[in-house]
């Protein structure tokens, strides 16, 4: 299959997912489970977007979740003190948290493996330290309460199947524009830094302005989940943002599928659905969690999409092969 006809495939498919998930609130038992399907948007946006700078980028960061609570306290510090409205504050969220996200790019996306890592963790441990410190307007540890609801052109989006319709929209459209970015020319410049940097480079590419420029773009995305998160919650705890919360982003991110368009997809599922599952082992919850990444990570190394996808394949090639599967080339 051709990257042309692939790419008009996954929009099909898109699209199709989309339409159906728009009926979920009327299928759903309670406002509790259409609750879930707005988080899962949220965290689809938010593991989407890491999946933009680690998967398809190949560049180590944790402090995804810091631009995830960055997003959010700009937002709901906007709405709750100063009456700002909705899609304002989320603007300026992003737009902050950008500006935010370039002052860190610019001196570390020069480091390599590790020492990236520790630079972005670093800033992490900023982050984590400011929503607590900042007292006044973070409300720190007790965390920031009375967020107001967002009101689009009138419209109140404060009950769950309303601010469901928001954040399928904005879901869908963030889905959308990745498809579209990593289909384009530009975005097999950005997937070529992941396969190799030295080769990128002797074909002409700006490797070091394009790690910022994507960098730069994720930790926006990154806010845009957080805006959404603390007007959908009307509360931010500096617990939900700090270094264990982007150590998770990055292993759903690895559970989806580094680099593959549909692993966001498997990863935000997984990210919502276990922990509500395993609420009822209470301490054993996060030991059980642990225990079941580690084992995807070992027997599905390309992840649930990688997966499903080696799963297709092999299927294409029975059917070509009269029911015998050809023996496969390359992996995940």
């Amino acid at each position: 299959m051709s990257e042309g006809s692939s790419g008009r495939y996954d929009v099909r498919i898109l699209f199709g997912l989309w339409l159906v998930f728009l009926l979920f609130p009327w299928v759903a038992p309670n406002g509790y489970i259409v609750g879930l399907g707005v988080m899962f948007c949220i965290n689809l946006i938010l593991v989407a977007s890491l999946n933009l700078i680690m998967g398809y980028c190949g560049q180590i960061s944790l402090c995804h979740g810091g631009f995830f609570g960055l997003g959010a306290y700009v937002s709901g510090v906007l709405s709750s003190k100063y009456g700002i409205p909705g899609l304002i504050d989320i603007f300026c969220a992003m737009a902050l948290t950008a500006f935010s996200a370039l002052l860190v790019a610019l001196p570390t996306l020069r480091l390599r493996g590790h020492y990236l890592a520790m630079a972005t963790l670093g800033f992490n441990a900023i982050l984590s330290v400011l929503f607590v410190e900042l007292v006044g307007l973070t409300g720190g540890p007790n965390g920031l309460s009375g967020v107001n609801p967002i009101h689009i052109f009138g419209l109140p989006f404060g009950t769950d199947r309303w601010f469901f319709y928001l954040a399928w929209m904005v879901s869908l459209l963030v889905m959308w524009g990745i498809l579209n970015l990593v289909r384009s020319r530009v975005g097999r410049a950005i997937t070529s830094l992941a396969d190799s940097e030295i080769g990128a480079a002797s074909l002409g590419i700006n490797t070091y302005g394009l790690k910022v420029m994507v960098f730069v773009l994720s930790a926006s995305l990154a806010a845009l989940a957080g805006s959404l998160y603390v007007h959908y919650t009307q509360f931010a705890s500096p617990e939900t943002f700090n270094f264990f919360a982007s150590v998770l982003l990055v292993m759903m991110v690895a559970v989806g599928g580094w680099g593959k368009y549909w692993g966001p997809l498997f990863g935000a599922l997984v990210f919502t659905v276990i922990p509500e599952l395993l609420q009822s082992f209470h301490d054993l919850q996060l030991l059980i969690f642990g225990v079941g990444m580690i084992a995807v990570l070992m027997f599905v190394p390309g992840g649930i999409a990688g997966m499903l996808e080696r799963l297709w394949r092999r299927r294409i090639r029975m059917k070509a092969g009269g029911g015998i599967a050809a023996p496969e080339v390359g992996n995940d």
